[in-house]
């Protein structure tokens, strides 16, 4: 319901319409956020897992793209969707990336993408936000809880001088709640996330296009991949 404010209110009733009229769009668009739209080139996923107890292997995914909505005096409306290009993941060596990537673990052939669409986001100290959302890895959607921090929210100093909005965030997931449970004794369960990300202000911003079940996987790659992960004719390649 909209209150009508006694300085906007004319004598006659058209007049007195408009008024109501203003008086109920302008908090509309006094708190509408801003749309941005991810920048692959700096935005990357760092995450580790445990390797067999000797360390914490550490891997990045670059490229992601995405669509956030956000206005820094009302964290409450803010929207993102972004898609994770888990096929360009990378763990320092190439024939570790194909295993981490075969059929048992990641399944990269069927899914290539992993997706995080925010379902709502709790405001919490000045600059910070818990930003909870569904986050579909290997077909199988489970709601994961972002810690996120506001960086920097201006024009960008290098041309095109676009408003840019940076933001640092962490999160821990179990791997084996999205079915990726292949090798207990080798990898762990528990999977931290850093994510670094920088999104230009952009009014046509367009959803990205989620291409998680992306064709049939191809046989003589998921056989080499097997490979990779057997540790009896490849123990150097072993996760």
């Amino acid at each position: 319901m909209c209150l009508e404010s006694p300085i906007l209110s004319g004598a006659g009733p058209l007049p007195r319409f408009l008024a109501l009229l203003f008086a109920c769009l302008l908090p509309l668009s006094a708190s509408a956020a801003d749309r941005y739209r991810l920048d692959p080139v700096h935005t990357r996923v760092l995450f580790a897992v445990e390797h067999a107890g000797f360390s914490q292997a550490l891997g990045t995914v670059s490229g992601s793209e995405g669509v956030l909505e956000f206005d820094p005096d009302d964290w409450g409306s803010a929207h993102l969707d972004v898609v994770v290009p888990i096929a360009r993941l990378d763990l320092g060596d190439g024939k570790w990336n194909q295993a981490t990537l075969a059929r048992n673990l990641l399944d990269g052939e069927r899914h290539p993408q992993a997706r995080f669409v925010s379902t709502r986001v709790e405001p919490l100290e000045a600059g910070h936000a818990r930003v909870h959302g569904l986050l579909t890895l290997r077909g199988v959607s489970r709601e994961v809880a972002l810690d996120v921090r506001l960086n920097a929210l201006r024009r960008h100093p290098l041309p095109p001088f676009r408003r840019t909005a940076g933001f640092s965030a962490t999160a821990t997931l179990q791997r084996s709640d999205f079915g990726i449970t292949a090798w207990p004794s080798v990898i762990g369960d528990r999977v931290e996330l850093r994510i670094e990300a920088e999104a230009v202000r952009d009014d046509n911003a367009q959803a990205p296009e989620a291409g998680d079940d992306a064709g049939a996987p191809d046989t003589d790659t998921e056989a080499a991949a097997d490979a990779a992960l057997d540790p009896s004719p490849q123990p150097e390649h072993h996760p």
